[in-house]
């Protein structure tokens, strides 16, 4: 898997894939990640990649060349991208779904360009030029597109195989299923007067695996009902929804 991500603030990116399991990806040569500072593609002296908008109004735009000039030089080196993402508050949110949709585009590895947007953004021009497919992280205002692209970074490449340990770890993540994660639980079996259920202590394998599915069900129903119109669920799980619905009235 091979991404490339576009910034003024190389650091801030290169710091986020310093630690945890991205890091181990990058090292064990799973994840190729490059970072770009987008004032080498420049070419005045004073290296500016913004001006002001055109129309007027507040704060400053990015301009468009030096990030097309970024773009065509990151496919010149190392290779036409499957996708060039502009990550922005304009964009289509960002779930598991797109993910795994990017984590798939081509078989042996996706190819991502991950553009950092700053100030009050990105001369539209870009978007047409170079292809770009804006993505959103949430309904909120960051103050540019380094954070959210360590976000996308983490998020796909956890669905890559050879990046978590345990790929069963993966497929039991909140969303992978359509339903948030069930509670867990680890020693003592009791703390601070709050014991660990009881079923979970049993050895009862099918047990726990009924007892996990409906208090995923149940957590879900109290925190994202909306994710239930579009998860998988069979007959035992509209059963056990039925009955914790019953629970509430």
């Amino acid at each position: 898997m091979k991404f490339d991500v576009v910034t003024i603030f190389p650091r801030m990116i290169e710091a986020g894939l310093a630690e945890g399991v991205i890091s181990r990806g990058i090292a064990a040569g799973v994840l190729d990640v490059a970072v770009h500072d987008l004032r080498d593609f420049t070419t005045d002296r004073h290296r500016s990649v913004d001006d002001v908008p055109y129309g007027g109004g507040p704060g400053m735009v990015m301009k468009p060349e030096p990030l097309v000039r970024a773009c065509e030089a990151i496919r010149q080196a190392r290779g036409t991208p499957d996708a060039v993402i502009a990550l922005s508050p304009q964009g289509r949110q960002f779930d598991q779904a797109a993910a795994a949709r990017l984590s798939g585009i081509r078989n042996g590895g996706a190819h991502l360009v991950l553009l950092c947007g700053r100030y009050e953004g990105v001369d539209e021009r870009v978007l047409d030029l170079v292809g770009a497919e804006e993505l959103s992280i949430g309904d909120y205002v960051l103050s540019g597109g380094e954070l959210a692209a360590l976000v996308v970074i983490d998020a796909v490449s956890r669905l890559v195989p050879g990046v978590v340990g345990d790929d069963q770890s993966v497929q039991e993540d909140s969303f992978s299923s359509g339903l948030l994660d069930h509670p867990h639980y680890t020693r003592p079996a009791e703390f601070a007067g709050k014991a660990v259920p009881d079923v979970l202590l049993s050895g009862h394998h099918a047990e726990v695996r009924k007892w996990r599915r409906k208090a995923a069900l149940a957590r879900t129903l109290e925190r994202r009902p909306d994710l239930l119109e579009s998860a998988a669920l069979d007959e035992g799980d509209r059963a056990a929804l039925d009955e914790l619905r019953r629970s509430k009235t």
